[in-house]
């Protein structure tokens, strides 16, 4: 594509800047072709020009996308340049805290200068088994990778860390070799792993040094080869060194020190083990001053050299050995104090007794006269004579040091040599992982032989990475069958001839130091005569002739020629070599000098010889001599060790890890551009990202590239076919085809085309962002403006509205005042108008009164008249009607009688008619009821008007008496009236002075009520002020009792918060010691096997065992001292024995750590047992409460107990009736033959009857048991009536009112005639069944006649059908009965069903005991026939013998067989007890078998043999038994321990097995749910508390096997299934990948998902509920696979930055909603399962909340509450926009928050512990089903077992 379309206006570019290196700007204009300068911006908002190079006219480098920025991999990068890889990195160093980065093959680490929380075991456990990209960059990744392709490829491995000092390269190193240590372990109990990690204090202490760069710089170079055997486990290391830097023992520069261990000596000389080696301070020894800090901060020098001391000890180094190397140390610090003096210009001379040269000789034991003599003096040899000649001081001077350095360099070697001898074993090396800590490229102002040396290996090693990568490139290319040429990248290989081919620089080095008179200015002009013209990359300065320059492939480097050939040669004063290994009181030093081949081992080891031959770690020395032309120098050693250095990378798989030193202040996280891009330069990493550019850098699967660029295709480009899908979008969209190539699974992107993809889908997606805001800012602007038009509408409503009422109130008060008016004027024209009316009708009414006036007169008068005309002439009206009427009656009387005389002829002449008679009579019975009624109501008329009559001449008689006395009254009142007017004289006195007492007595009166009122009022005064008291009284009590309500409230608050505290705290503990127990039996078990997993290795290393006496090893006693018993399997004694025998050859010292060790454990685990007994204590307290209350409720019982002694005397009765009635029988049949004495019949009677005879005392001790029992629970209970009977006659005594009493008496008689309707009641049920008695009494006489008939047809049958057919009859009885109870009452059928099952128990345990009888009495036959046969008695023809009645043949009859009744117990053989384990156990597969069976089938076989051998007392058996299901246990668990089926099985089964043990224990605490059946089959002999605590510590190693088990399953799954599959589709965006994926270590087999974890744990609880487990286990079971899977996924987020974003987070809460539904329909929401998610959620969460002000940092503070201050700012700092619309989290913002967690209290681990499992507990489960059904199948192979 052309430039003009990547540099357009706003895109962002890289120019060079003079202090950050690169500095970021943005185009203000778009460039065009011919351009020379570009108009840009800076971040800071300078508006620059920038002008291009004339002659290239290259463009600036582009930016990456924001999105890509801070990226785990380099090569993810779209624009692949130096400075995209520097701002890459300095955003994740400074921004994200990330210190490790993946460019490619490489890991860049930059050291942060600061302890991180990144390297514990947790996170090593989760780096494990991972994938190189599936997590973020670490040196754990790089160590797991190569550690995996170690195991898969079967290659050795290599990695190579590298960097300048002080980038933190031993760091990485050391961490590296922890991983493996950790990962892998050791294949002994030499503990491998500790020895290689110890060797590490002891070389820094040796071979590390403080310099301006770095406080712990190493000064030499080391290989150290880490070997494993054929199962990937640590059996050994060894170490190579490189070019020991031995001038610094002599010499520092300022701010420099020398070796660390000379300052922990220093520090350490007040000891008392140290005061002869006469050490001082570090400031007064020449060796340790002359860089004038001795002291490092934070660094205690004297702890440290406790470390050292503590990992020579660990390393087998013994104190003496400690002491000597301790004396030489001290020896070279006393040698550079000897001061040696000027004797004169060509000699010079030590001072006699010289205190330090004493000090010297007495450590190193050599004479004081040979050393002062060789210090200053050399011996010259030639041909014939030998020459002593005296030194210069300077000289001398020289000599000493070099012979500090030359002892230095001994020691330093017989340390690394001893430490490799230490870490060696006699076990075959298979593969190895070599760790190359080397010194990276250095440049300084003065370079010498030292540096030259360093970037000459880093030449060698800069070769082999790039060969390495280019081979790399090119495999993937050809793998993925794109064409490809060859990519041109730097080959340093002229430099490396120029260094070491012939005629090169060592050569030229060599040959001049073998001059007689060579010197460094002979060299130099060889080197320029010989390279300077036919050699580009060396040149000479300018301004000297005494150095020389080459062009590295980092940088070019000025070497100084001064003291090359010195420094080449590495000379010491051979006699003072003489002197040294003369020395005959130290034998370390002369081991020093001596031939490597005859040191000895200070361990006292000799070194194997199986295994894989080292390489030599110095250069051959075996035969050295003495002349120096055989002497190879340094420069010769070093090429030789780095040649075989580079052949042992060249046979292994490299890996690269590239330290970075961010800055030269050791600033914790500081980054400083130029120190970073001049070290990324030198260490290859740009080369890297050069040769990646300039191929196909950008590589994507087509699955991602179609996920991420999906937005850039139609709906039409969309095909089924995904890789066609890809090339034809890509065709459109991408026109150069040489910019992509289509591999198999993957394209190809030339680098800058994925930032155009980027480009075109971001300006896809800004459409469609501009869009979608256009199309809401419109949906907005038109909502805002129907809001304004809304409101503008209600404003006129409302202004109208305010003007209309405005109008309407002018017009109300316009009416108004109308109004006013108008009554106003109305009330003035009314007044007036009522004035007049007023007085017109004052006139008129005088003038109408006086009118009617005269009118009522007038009125009057005529009334009166009227009136007494009226009475007149109603008189004479009166009068002349009652003439009138006396005549019409008279006349009328006449006429009537006159016609009734008539009418009585007619009736007499009818009469004498028939008909006539008819019509009168049904006439006259109605006129006579008439009459009747007529008569009736006539006399109640004259009764009433009688009773009127008499009550108006009563009334008339009373009114008379009363106005006669009225009238004499009168009389009597007229005459007092007249005596009393005599008396109104002296009554007016009497009332004047009545009148005077009267006004006295009301002044008085007003007196008494003015001292009333004024007492009322003081009195009501007094009564307010009582009241207020009172008030103010009752108002302090109603505070004062508030507030002992609120206290008493607090107080009951307080306590129950207090004791819900100690109960939570209780609990807290119970589980922390239920954890720690667990945990202890978890290391108990893993010591187990390892014990066995040892005696199985010697067993197989042994081949020939030594006869003589087998003794057992002590720690296998030990471990079997619980449950040992005398048999054991027949293969495991063989085994035993074989292992006896070679515990020989064990190491006593191991053996006995492991017994100490093992008995400490079990001392602990007594102790946590019996702290454990004291915490359960409590609860069973509780438990004795219970019980207690259980005990009141025994009433019920003693009713069932009286019935049931009722129901044993009925059987009784029945038995003896049954007994009398078959007596009667056999005496009425005596007369027939069939019952004679002797005969078959009567013998099998006879037997019947005795066996019933014992069933009859049987049940007469029964009855007497349960009487006796009944006796002394009424006893008890009597004896509770006693103890309350006095409470009642208390009660009684109160009563002594006499009403009371009769009450009482009442009562009693109502009680009495109750009591006798019930007797009466019961009387009569009592009469109606002596009826329904008597009539079964004649049924049952019937059926006796029935049973007499059977019992003659049975005895005619042989014994055994006898039995079975009158079984079959009863039973057959018994069921008709049955269906007649039924039919008649449903409710007596279940009273008689139940009887009839008791019945048939007691007839099949009479059957039983009958078949033991009649095996007993067969027996006797047996003998008896026997003893007569001896004595030849003969028998009559008319007898029968016993042996005839046996061998008589006999027609047996078909009658089918019942099964029997059972106790539920199994009886077994001894020798049958290893077939019942190896069927039962061993050999049951839960796949096969165990799925038909019932739940916990082999639990119960087990118990019901336990029960029979408790039941015959047999104490050998129940161990043995208990022993040997333990122990086979445990071999089924070990052999298929990885299969979750058999492991489940075995957990329900020993669980079961568990709580049968404690059901059937007889403890009443277990016995609460039992029936009575079950409760009989409890034990009877032994209590076997121990062992249940044995088999529950068993339970709880296979619970924790269980849970290993799933956690192998689920763990693949859940990384899978949770993070990275999207269950949602479309919502997570893919980013570019770059080589994370490329080495894959395992293949692919299909992607888990969310579905496959769901289905996989359904399919864990279908298993486990198939297998009968416990409920309460399965919720235990699923909150412990809910931890791990919320732990597992959180980790993984933790440590993975890709997966930190808006959308992920979105999946991972869907991911859990959906794991809350599977919880919810399994029932197991309240298992405690989802809280142990309560962290991812959260975690999620965070990833989705806004992150920006102070409201948002208050609100995740409070919402992460299950998450620890690391975990939020780590998910912070990860945060990672997919999208460029997305925002990253600010510094400040992450910093705000870790202000607001600063006062947590929490741990500052990062990760969760996935390796945590919770505590179990086993509630107890009983079982409802009774032992005596259980069904044995055939499939178990267990036909020996016997039910009895």
């Amino acid at each position: 594509m052309a430039a003009s379309e990547l540099y357009t206006k706003c895109a962002r570019v890289w120019i060079p800047d003079a202090e950050e290196v690169w500095k970021s700007a943005e185009l203000i204009k778009d460039y065009k072709n011919g351009d020379a300068f570009l108009q840009l911006k800076l971040e800071d908002g300078t508006d620059i020009e920038h002008k291009l190079d004339p002659k290239t006219k290259n463009l600036p480098y582009l930016r990456n996308p924001d999105i890509l920025v801070g990226e785990n991999d380099l090569t993810a990068l779209s624009y692949l340049h130096e400075p995209a890889v520097l701002h890459n990195l300095k955003v994740r160093f400074i921004d994200s805290k990330l210190i490790y980065t993946y460019c490619g093959i490489v890991l860049v680490a930059i050291n942060p200068y600061e302890t991180l929380p990144i390297y514990g075991t947790d996170i090593i456990n989760a780096y494990s088994g991972q994938n190189m990209g599936d997590m973020d960059p670490h040196i754990f990744a790089v160590a797991e990778e190569a550690y995996k392709q170690m195991a898969r490829d079967e290659r050795n491995q290599s990695i190579i860390v590298s960097g300048e000092s002080g980038a933190g390269k031993t760091v990485s190193a050391k961490y590296a070799m922890r991983y493996f240590a950790t990962v892998s372990g050791s294949a002994s109990e030499a503990n491998v792993e500790e020895k290689v990690l110890a060797s590490n204090p002891i070389m820094e202490a040796i071979g590390n040094a403080k310099t301006t760069r770095n406080d712990n710089s190493s000064r030499f170079g080391k290989y150290i080869e880490i070997g494993f055997d054929t199962r990937y486990r640590i059996i050994g290391a060894n170490m190579r060194t490189y070019l020991l830097e031995k001038s610094r023992v002599v010499f520092q520069a300022d701010e420099e020190r020398n070796y660390h261990i000379f300052y922990q000596l220093c520090a350490s000389s007040h000891l008392s083990e140290f005061k002869n080696l006469k050490l001082s301070s570090a400031n007064d020894f020449l060796y340790t001053r002359q860089g004038r800090s001795p002291v490092i901060d934070g660094v205690d020098d004297t702890k440290e050299l406790c470390t050292t001391r503590n990992a020579f000890t660990l390393l087998g180094i013994n104190e003496s050995y400690q002491m000597g190397l301790f004396q030489v140390l001290a020896a070279i610090l006393h040698l550079g104090n000897v001061e040696i003096k000027d004797k004169d210009s060509d000699s010079s001379l030590i001072a006699p007794n010289n205190r330090h040269l004493t000090a010297f000789c007495e450590l190193v034991g050599v004479t004081y006269q040979d050393m002062a003599q060789w210090l200053c003096h050399r011996k010259l040899k030639t041909a014939t004579e030998t020459y002593i000649k005296p030194l210069p001081r300077l000289q001398a001077t020289n000599a000493r040091d070099a012979l500090s350095k030359h002892i230095y360099a001994k020691l330093f070697n017989w340390i690394v040599e001893h430490v490799n001898k230490a870490l060696v074993t006699n076990v075959k090396q298979h593969s190895f992982i070599g760790v190359l800590d080397i010194y990276g490229f250095e440049t300084f102002e003065i370079n010498s032989f030292e540096q030259f040396c360093i970037n000459y290996a880093n030449e060698k090693l800069q070769q082999q990475f790039n060969m390495h990568v280019f081979k790399l490139e090119q495999e993937e290319y050809m793998k993925e069958e794109i064409p490809w040429t060859l990519i041109d990248f730097y080959d340093n290989q002229p430099c490396i001839n120029l260094i070491e081919a012939k005629m090169g620089i060592l050569d030229l080095l060599d040959e001049e130091c073998k001059m007689p008179k060579g010197s460094d200015d002979s060299w130099a002009q060889k080197l320029y005569n010989t390279h300077l013209k036919t050699c580009s990359l060396f040149e000479k300065p300018r301004m000297s002739n005494r150095a020389f320059i080459i062009q590295h492939f980092a940088d070019k480097v000025e070497y100084q020629c001064e003291g090359f050939l010195e420094k080449n040669k590495d000379t010491v004063n051979e006699e003072q070599i003489n002197v040294m290994k003369a020395s005959k009181q130290f034998d370390l030093l002369v081991e020093l000098f001596q031939d490597e081949l005859k040191t000895t081992s200070p361990t006292g080891q000799i070194s194997g010889t199986g295994g894989r031959t080292r390489l030599s770690i110095k250069p051959d020395k075996s035969r050295e001599a003495s002349s120096k032309e055989h002497k190879k120098t340094v420069g010769c050693q070093f090429r030789n060790s780095l040649q075989m250095l580079m052949e042992t990378l060249n046979a292994t798989t490299p890996h690269y890890v590239r330290c970075i030193k961010p800055n030269d202040f050791k600033l914790a996280f500081s980054f400083d551009p130029k120190r970073a891009v001049q070290q990324l330069r030198a260490c290859g990493v740009l080369e890297t990202i050069r040769i990646s550019a300039a191929g196909f850098p950008s590589r994507w699967t087509y699955q991602e590239f179609f996920s991420r660029y999906r937005v850039l295709m139609k709906q039409k480009d969309v095909l089924p076919d995904k890789k066609l899908t890809c090339k034809n979008v890509l065709e459109k969209l991408v026109q150069d085809q040489d910019k992509y190539q289509f591999g198999k699974t993957k394209i190809f992107f030339r680098a800058g085309q994925v930032a155009y993809l980027e480009k075109l889908r971001a300006d896809k997606l800004r459409a469609a962002c501009i869009r979608i805001q256009k199309t809401i800012r419109c949906w907005l602007v038109r909502k805002k403006y129907l809001r304004m038009r809304s409101a503008a509408i209600t404003i006129q409503r409302f202004t109208r509205g305010y003007q209309a009422r405005c109008l309407a109130k002018f017009m109300r008060r316009t009416l108004a005042a109308t109004i006013i008016q108008k009554y106003q004027r109305m009330y003035v024209a009314r007044k007036c108008y009522r004035q007049k009316q007023a007085a017109a009708l004052a006139m008129q009414t005088i003038l109408r009164a006086y009118i009617a006036r005269q009118k009522y007169q007038a009125l009057l008068r005529e009334h009166m008249a009227v009136i007494i005309q009226k009475r007149i002439r109603g008189w004479l009206a009166r009068c002349w009607y009652k003439r009138c009427l006396c005549s019409i009656v008279y006349l009328q009387c006449c006429i009537r009688r006159m016609r009734a005389k008539r009418q009585l002829k007619k009736l007499k002449i009818e009469a004498r008619s028939v008909e006539h008679f008819k019509k009168l009579n049904k006439g006259m019975e109605n006129k006579i009821m008439q009459l009747q009624r007529k008569i009736d109501e006539q006399n109640k008329e004259n009764r009433s008007i009688n009773e009127r009559l008499i009550g108006l001449e009563n009334s008339y008689a009373a009114d008379s008496e009363r106005m006669r006395g009225e009238l004499n009254r009168l009389r009597g009142m007229e005459e007092e009236a007249k005596n009393k007017a005599n008396q109104v004289t002296s009554l007016l006195e009497e009332l004047e002075r009545l009148k005077r007492e009267l006004s006295a007595t009301q002044q008085e009166k007003k007196t008494i009520e003015d001292w009333a009122q004024t007492y009322r009022d003081e009195m009501e005064r007094m009564v307010s002020e009582l009241k207020d008291q009172n008030g103010s009284l009752k108002k302090e009590k109603d505070d004062l009792n508030r507030l002992i309500q609120e206290q008493s409230q607090q107080m009951t608050e307080k306590m129950t918060r207090v004791i819900a505290e100690e109960t939570q705290q209780l609990k807290t503990d119970l589980n922390e010691e239920r954890s720690r127990y667990q945990n202890l039996l978890t290391e108990h078990l893993r010591l187990e096997e390892k014990y066995d997993d040892l005696k199985e290795e010697i067993a197989l290393t042994s081949t020939v065992s030594k006869p003589g006496h087998r003794r057992t090893d002590s720690t296998h006693s030990s471990n079997e001292s619980e449950y040992t018993y005398n048999s054991e399997y027949t293969e495991l004694e063989e085994g035993s024995r074989a292992r006896e025998d070679v515990t020989r050859g064990i190491d006593t010292s191991l053996t006995l750590k492991l017994q100490k060790r093992l008995t400490e454990l079990e001392q602990e685990k007594q102790s946590l047992l019996n702290e454990l007994e004291n915490k359960e204590e409590q609860f069973q307290r509780a438990r004795a409460r219970d019980d207690a209350e259980f005990k009141k409720a025994r009433g019920a019982e003693l009713e069932y107990e009286s019935l049931k002694r009722q129901e044993l005397e009925s059987e009784n009765k029945k038995l003896k009736h049954d007994l009398a009635e078959m007596r009667q029988s056999l005496l009425g049949n005596a007369a027939t033959g069939a019952g004679a004495p002797g005969s078959p019949a009567y013998k099998v009677l006879l037997d019947q009857l005795n066996a019933s005879c014992e069933e009859l005392e049987v049940r007469k001790e029964e009855v007497l048991i349960l009487r006796s029992q009944l006796v002394s629970q009424k006893e008890a209970m009597h004896h509770k009536e006693t103890m309350t009977e006095p409470c009642v006659y208390a009660d009684v005594s109160k009563l002594k009112d006499a009403d009371e009493l009769k009450q009482a008496y009442i009562g009693l008689k109502d009680t009495n005639r109750l009591l006798e309707h019930q007797l009466q009641t019961q009387r009569r049920s009592y009469d109606s069944e002596v009826e329904a008695l008597r009539g079964e009494l004649q049924n049952v006489k019937e059926e006796n006649n029935r049973q007499q008939q059977l019992l003659a047809q049975n005895l005619q049958l042989p014994p055994e059908a006898r039995i079975e057919a009158s079984l079959q009859h009863e039973i057959t009885r018994l069921t008709n009965e049955n269906l007649e109870l039924m039919a008649e009452d449903p409710t007596a059928s279940r009273e008689a069903r139940v009887i009839i099952l008791r019945r048939m128990v007691d007839l099949m345990e009479q059957l039983e005991k009958q078949d033991r009888t009649i095996r007993k009495l067969k027996k006797q036959l047996k003998v008896y026939s026997k003893r007569i046969g001896e004595m030849g008695a003969g028998q009559t023809e008319g007898q029968t013998s016993p042996g005839q009645m046996v061998e008589e043949p006999i027609h047996p009859v078909n009658i089918p067989r019942r099964e029997k009744d059972f106790q539920g117990m199994l009886e077994y053989k001894k020798e049958d007890e290893l077939k019942l384990v190896k069927n039962l156990i061993l050999e049951l597969k839960p796949r096969g078998v165990a799925v038909n069976l019932i739940p916990g089938l082999p639990a119960y076989i087990l118990f019901m043999c336990l029960r029979h051998a408790d039941y015959v007392n047999d104490d050998q058996k129940v161990r043995t038994l208990l022993t040997s299901t333990i122990n086979s246990i445990k071999k089924i668990l070990k052999k298929r321990g990885d299969d979750f089926e058999t492991v489940s099985f075995w957990l329900a089964n020993t669980c079961r097995f568990l709580h049968c043990l404690k059901q059937y224990s007889g403890d009443e605490a277990f016995m609460k749910h039992n029936t009575t059946r079950q409760n009989e089959h409890c034990l009877s002999n032994f209590d076997l508390a121990e062992y249940r605590q044995v088999i529950s510590d068993l339970a709880i190693q296979i619970y924790q096997q269980l849970i290993k088990c799933m956690e192998n399953i689920l763990q693949p799954m859940i990384v899978s299934g949770m993070l990275e599959h999207e269950t949602i589709q479309g919502v997570s965006g893919v980013k570019p990948t770059g080589l994370r994926k490329r080495t894959s270590s395992i293949a692919d087999e299909g992607t888990y998902t969310l579905d496959s974890i769901l289905r996989q744990l359904g399919a864990f609880h279908s298993t486990m509920c198939q297998h009968g487990t416990d409920p309460e286990l399965i919720k235990q079971v699923v909150k412990q696979q809910f931890y791990i899977i919320g732990a597992v996924t959180l980790n993984n987020l933790l440590l993975r930055k890709d997966m930190c974003s808006w959308s992920k987070g979105m999946q991972i809460r869907y991911n859990v909603s959906q794991l809350e539904e599977w919880l919810r329909d399994k029932g197991l929401m309240t298992c405690g399962a989802k809280e142990t998610l309560e962290p991812l959620i959260q975690a999620a969460q965070l990833l989705q909340v806004k992150k920006k002000t102070d409201e948002d940092a208050e609100a995740i503070c409070s919402m992460c509450h299950a998450l620890t201050t690391a975990q939020i700012v780590k998910v912070l700092n990860l945060y990672t926009p997919v999208n460029e619309f997305e925002e990253r989290v600010l510094v400040s913002f992450i910093r705000t928050i870790q202000t607001r967690l600063r006062d947590r209290c929490e741990s500052p681990q990062l990760l969760m512990d996935t390796k945590m499992i919770y505590p179990v507990t086993f509630p107890f489960s009983p079982s409802s089903l009774a032992l005596e059904t259980i069904q044995i199948p055939s499939s178990l192979n267990l036909g020996f077992l016997t039910r009895v």
